[in-house]
């Protein structure tokens, strides 16, 4: 059995300082800075008019941060007024976000705690959404097909989607390799030894509990069935990717 959402949610509750560093991300993760960075300049390159944006799983807000960074660079006579909505499971990790995006931008910050799969996240009411980090903890093939068209639906045409998030690979021996290379970065990450392995144990146990991820194979078709153009792969590392696309 797979941790349930409010054992996931105290989990996020006490982990918010983890998710606060623009510089490394989250250090758990394979380059993810490079991921953030990937995510955010595409987002800015693709849709550099953007005002209304939304950060699906905002953790402490580090995407949404660059992305602004990112978008007021691409287009400065914007002024900075870009609407952000924030959607985290956590409130502690969502106050967080909330603090350090509304120093960010003129425009309005509104941030939505709950269950990305059971909020409204509307019609033609954005132009970029991002998310990071949050979909493998969807369950069912349907949950997966539900939420990329809720994406894509919510965003505008010609708006665009950006995600990064843990992958599996489809082959059993592939996803063994994978792991073990991600293992030894987690115990590298700690200077390996007693620690090392302690902090690699610890990683894997909740993935085990908590993440159902799917292949990038099984996102990109889904961003193909929904009507989504122009799908590309930013970045693929080890157990995580970023990738794209633009709703027709």
């Amino acid at each position: 059995m797979k941790s349930t959402v409010d054992q996931i949610r105290a989990r996020f509750d006490a982990d918010v300082e983890r998710f606060s560093n623009l510089e490394t991300g989250q250090t758990a993760v394979v380059d993810s800075p490079l991921a953030m960075d990937l995510v955010a300049s595409a987002a800015a390159a693709v849709t550099p008019g953007a005002r209304d944006v939304l950060d699906i799983g905002c953790g402490a807000g580090n995407y949404t941060l660059k992305l602004l960074e990112r978008l007021a660079a691409a287009n400065p006579e914007a002024g900075g007024a870009i609407n952000c909505t924030l959607i985290d499971l956590s409130r502690p990790m969502l106050d967080r976000a909330v603090q350090r995006v509304a120093v960010k931008t003129t425009g309005t910050v509104s941030p939505l705690q709950g269950d990305m799969r059971e909020i409204n996240l509307g019609e033609n009411a954005f132009d970029i959404i991002v998310t990071a980090s949050t979909l493998h903890h969807l369950r069912t093939d349907s949950e997966w097909a539900s939420m990329y068209r809720k994406m894509h639906d919510a965003l505008r045409p010609r708006g665009s989607l950006w995600v990064f998030d843990m992958i599996e690979h489809t082959h059993p021996a592939l996803e063994k390799m994978m792991r073990a290379r991600y293992g030894e970065y987690l115990s590298n990450l700690k200077g390996g030894g007693a620690a090392g392995e302690e902090y690699r144990k610890k990683v894997f146990a909740y993935i085990g509990e908590e993440d159902t991820p799917r292949s990038l194979g099984y996102q990109l078709g889904l961003l193909e069935k929904c009507g989504f153009s122009d799908i590309e792969v930013l970045h693929k590392s080890v157990m995580g990717a970023a990738f794209g696309g633009i709703r027709k």
